[in-house]
């Protein structure tokens, strides 16, 4: 055969190969019924391990209320799943378990649970506390509570208990979820002592526990006296407050065993709901266009926040109690939001004018401090 007629065929066979590849991806990743419908398992990934008093362990928690929910369901977990492509290959060793159905529970899960969405699409990816961006596909989409209503009422229990008027603030990351966290912590605050501070310090680590130590260390050297943070694991930052004889606020989970005597409260989670809601939804065929087919966020004004508030430790008054209470409702109105204008930042610039509240998609974009928050936002 002549080098032209060899190149040729060549072509010929490279243009079929190319064409049935194009033709199995195709028909590999079109799927015209119900995702997850028939799903024999449901998966769920987090970044940490399950008992760290905090974001983790709420997920295995909310994990066992679906297993009671759904005994023939086989709940698949795993723990420690990087933010990586790590996150990709866990889930698709669930699907080969039979699992149409997955929970990938970490911020930075969202780019493997995409990319996992896409593969198939006869399976449900959903992701926990981040957002897609663009048309959201049949097959997923992003849920989260309002975290930063409790906080703001946690804000209040702080602010009444502080008697240096320094609360302290352990984070991860400057992401917007904790950003608002941080300033809503502090408004509520303020409505009971307007001249308290939050002083900052970020981990960049989600689970450091030799970073967090050394984050409260440095906060208590600064005369703090109550304790928060958003951290994934949280015993560390609670156990340094109570050692210290300072008091604490927890998050994502109860942790008020580790401190008997500077447990304040705590904004933790109650998954339950929310995930054998979104696994009904799934099996019930029902997925495609419903509420967690989208960016979906809950909160006082909207329904049930998975997102609530732990039981009081003995310190807490009867009137900072009903102070709770009443801001707790006056955040279920149109007119209540912990950044009901005016909100000014750092350096006195209104960032929301008076007779503003922002709504919810608003809020899960929030890229400053407020006035009373002490500390830097890298760029």
């Amino acid at each position: 055969m002549s080098p032209r007629k060899t190149a040729l065929a060549a072509g010929l066979i490279s243009a079929a190969l190319a064409l049935a590849s194009c033709s199995s991806a195709t028909s590999t990743k079109s799927f015209d019924g119900a995702p997850g419908a028939d799903t024999k398992a449901v998966g769920f990934i987090t970044v940490g391990p399950k008992d760290d008093f905090g974001y983790n362990q709420a997920v295995f928690g909310g994990a066992d209320a679906v297993r009671k929910a759904f005994p023939g369901l086989e709940v698949l977990t795993a723990e420690n799943v990087p933010e990586d492509d790590t996150a990709a290959t866990t889930m698709e060793q669930m699907i080969d378990k039979g699992a149409k159905l997955i929970f990938a529970t970490s911020y930075g899960h969202l780019d493997a649970a995409e990319k996992v969405a896409k593969e198939h699409p006869d399976v449900v990816v959903v992701q926990q506390g981040n957002t897609i961006t663009g048309e959201i596909p049949k097959n997923s989409g992003t849920y989260f509570g309002t975290v930063y209503e409790p906080m703001y009422l946690a804000g209040i229990a702080a602010g009444a208990a502080t008697k240096t008027g320094k609360l302290g603030y352990v984070y991860a990351f400057p992401i917007p979820q904790t950003i608002a966290n941080i300033d809503a912590f502090e408004r509520g605050a303020q409505t009971v002592r307007p001249d308290v501070q939050t002083i900052t310090v970020s981990t960049s680590s989600w689970c450091d526990p030799g970073k967090q130590q050394a984050a409260a260390d440095s906060l208590l050297s600064q005369g703090v006296d109550v304790m928060t943070q958003h951290q994934d694991c949280t015993a560390t930052v609670i156990q340094a407050a109570e050692k210290a004889g300072a008091m604490t606020v927890g998050y994502h989970a109860d942790a008020s065993s580790l401190a008997p005597k500077g447990w304040l409260t705590g904004a933790v989670w109650d998954w339950g709901p929310l995930y054998t809601d979104i696994v009904k939804t799934v099996k019930d065929g029902k997925f495609v266009g419903s509420k967690y087919n989208a960016n979906f966020r809950v909160g006082y004004k909207t329904g049930t926040n998975p997102f609530v508030m732990a039981g009081y430790g003995p310190s807490v008054t009867d009137e900072t109690k009903a102070k709770i209470d009443a801001a707790r409702a006056w955040l279920a109105t149109p007119e209540g939001s912990p950044f009901a204008g005016p909100v000014n930042d750092q350096n006195g610039e209104v960032k929301i004018p008076a007779g503003q509240v922002p709504d919810y998609a608003k809020n899960d974009e929030m890229d400053f401090f407020v006035q009373g928050v002490v500390g830097t936002l890298s760029k």
